[in-house]
């Protein structure tokens, strides 16, 4: 902790230094002894009165660690300064990070540039865009394909609790991948443990985050031409959609699949998922031809064939992608795509509070 001790003590110094009303006395930081329970104490001045601000330093800048941090600064500030103001620094802080300094009226400072503090006569407040390369891979890997595997099962039923060994089991995937999305969810508070197990206890904020760091799936986006349409198209499709997974699988996705779940308005292109076989005999049913424009219907060919484990049938044989899937892949096809996937967000994917 010392190096980031340091970085904060330092971080803190060129804040204070901006702001003219502000004299800095001193910035004292904790000895290699027993904790104290605070990590730097600034002494300053402000318009000749003196001040002091006691900063508690976490390398986790996690909710769910944050919250903890509030609370040992709060106890600190009772039992020993209760004139001083907190302060919570860490080396990134989200925005529900940021909230959650200001609902215990803490101040807070991260790495990156953002701060807010309320003192005396001075309010400093700074934002910015940027986010460290480990938060981004860290939220990244919590959307990768095994993980999102656990992701889609919770968000079937986001109440409902699950042992680590069902999850893994009901998402296909390993105990180890289960635990770290586990850990992952918790320090975002977006899941709590009951006594029955893990559940979802913020899923909105989780869908949030996956729809603004959503990557389609990995996979060859292919574009064909066919010369049917309509009814004749449909139940084209949804033969081939309907007959034995074993030699082959393919859904309907994108628009094609909210024109199940949630109709909102029609696309003259026509959207699934397949695997190898499943693109074969898509391209024999639909009678499709390869093109380099003019497509009226894209496959893309998955290399993970986990996405088809979470899919829905809200009609006989419409084999579609869920209304988890469909809305973030409706998130990212551009204008009309967003307004799509709005739209289904509030006909399929709304929980209680």
């Amino acid at each position: 902790m010392k190096p980031l001790e340091n970085r904060a003590a330092e971080a803190l110094r060129l804040l204070l230094q901006q702001v003219p009303v502000i004299k800095l006395v001193d910035i004292e930081q904790e000895s290699q002894g027993p904790d104290r329970g605070v990590d730097i104490v600034a002494h300053i001045e402000v318009s000749g009165r003196r001040h002091a601000l006691v900063c508690e330093v976490k390398a986790n800048g996690q909710p769910r660690h944050v919250r903890m941090a509030l609370l040992q600064l709060r106890n600190y500030l009772v039992h020993h300064a209760q004139d001083a103001t907190p302060v919570f620094i860490a080396p990134y802080l989200s925005p529900e990070a940021q909230a959650l300094c200001g609902e215990q009226a803490v101040g807070f400072l991260d790495l990156e540039g953002n701060a807010r503090l309320l003192f005396d006569t001075v309010f400093i407040e700074r934002q910015v865009a940027s986010r460290p390369v480990v938060e981004r891979r860290e939220l990244r890997s919590l959307f990768k394909p095994k993980s999102a595997q656990v992701l889609r099962v919770m968000l079937r039923e986001p109440s409902r609790a699950w042992r680590v060994t069902e999850l893994a089991e009901m998402a296909d995937v390993s105990l180890g991948h289960v635990s770290n999305v586990r850990a992952g969810l918790l320090d975002r508070e977006w899941a709590q443990v009951s006594d029955s197990g893990l559940f979802l206890s913020d899923p909105d904020a989780l869908l949030d985050a996956w729809r603004d760091d959503y990557e389609p799936p990995a996979g060859k986006r292919m574009n064909f031409y066919t010369t049917l349409h309509g009814s004749a198209f449909e139940e084209a499709a949804r033969r081939v959609l309907n007959s034995d997974r074993k030699t082959g699988q393919a859904a309907f996705a994108s628009f094609s699949a909210a024109h199940w779940l949630a109709p909102y308005g029609r696309t003259g292109t026509q959207y699934f998922y397949a695997d190898d076989a499943g693109l074969e005999r898509l391209h024999t049913a639909l009678k499709l031809s390869s093109v380099s424009k003019g497509e009226n219907v894209v496959v893309n060919l998955l290399k993970d064939p986990g996405l088809f484990r979470d899919t829905v049938e809200p009609a006989p044989s419409a084999i579609c992608t869920s209304p988890v899937q469909t809305y973030l892949d409706l998130a990212v096809a551009g204008e009309r795509g967003r307004e799509a996937a709005d739209h289904l967000r509030r006909e399929k994917l709304t929980w209680p509070k």
